[in-house]
């Protein structure tokens, strides 16, 4: 299996999960034109995707979907909720229902050789998810969107060999930006985004011998920066009562309008 981030952050977010025979996105936050540059870049097509998987409903994650899905026709999974709220969106067009497939959270199902899970996440959106995709042994999840984590996402994360995992602002940086306060507080809030601190308190508890990649994603432009990020986990992974240091893991950071090299597992 393989996962690129073609887009990561608070301006678009599209993530290329596959394996030799299937293909799949993780939300079209970004422009046809982007996605399809994106998936060139690492020897693919949009017309060979499987499916896309939508995490909610924000612009954000599905601006690229009505182009993409009228083109090439492909299966758009989402929650009944996140489907209706894109129905309901004039920002993406009309795309036909027949290509909506709806999901469960807590239910698996099946594209190509990949089983896909939803996971339930605090957001505020209609009914969002993350995913955690598998083939055989292996196992990757896409984390990005959630206020707060809780035993329920700690679970859902044990023994994935990959994961891609939000990091969205830096606290000090957000309490003293420019957002007016309703927008800091949603996004410091529950149902808000993870911030470097909490993503390293979250990494630290899912963390094993067979983990291969951390990447961190979904970077705020105004309230967070690269090195920032990166090293606020790495310190927490290292004051966290576990027998692991941030050294042990290879950890990368995705970049907002850059693809990403290729991570195999």
């Amino acid at each position: 299996m393989k996962l690129c981030s073609i887009a990561s952050g608070s301006s678009g977010n599209c993530i290329f999960a596959g394996s030799d025979t299937t293909s799949l996105l993780i939300d079209t936050g970004i422009s046809g034109k982007r996605i399809e540059e994106g998936l060139c870049e690492i020897g693919h097509t949009t017309r060979e995707v499987n499916g896309i998987l939508i995490t909610h409903e924000h612009s954000d994650h599905i601006s690229g979907l009505g182009v993409v899905a009228r083109r090439y026709g492909i299966p758009i999974y989402a929650t009944q909720g996140t489907r209706q709220a894109i129905l309901n969106s004039k920002s993406v067009g009309e795309i036909p229902t027949e290509l909506f497939v709806d999901v469960q959270p807590d239910t698996d199902f099946v594209i190509g050789d990949i089983t896909v899970s939803p996971i339930s996440i605090s957001h505020d959106a209609a009914q969002p998810t993350a995913y955690r995709v598998r083939q055989g042994r292996k196992a990757m999840a896409v984390m990005t969107d959630l206020g707060r984590f809780d035993s329920y996402i700690i679970e859902n994360l044990q023994n994935v060999d990959l994961i891609l995992l939000e990091a969205n602002h830096d606290v000090h940086m957000l309490e003293a930006g420019t957002y007016p306060y309703y927008l800091k507080q949603r996004i410091l809030g529950e149902r808000g985004h993870l911030s470097n601190e909490l993503s390293g308190q979250l990494l630290s508890q899912v963390l094993h011998d067979n983990l291969k990649t951390v990447i961190l994603g979904h970077l705020s432009k105004e309230n967070n920066y690269e090195q920032l990020a990166y090293e606020t986990v790495r310190l927490e992974i290292d004051l966290a009562d576990n027998p692991y240091h941030a050294k042990d893991f290879p950890i990368h950071v995705a970049k907002r309008d850059m693809v990403s090299d290729i991570f195999e597992i």
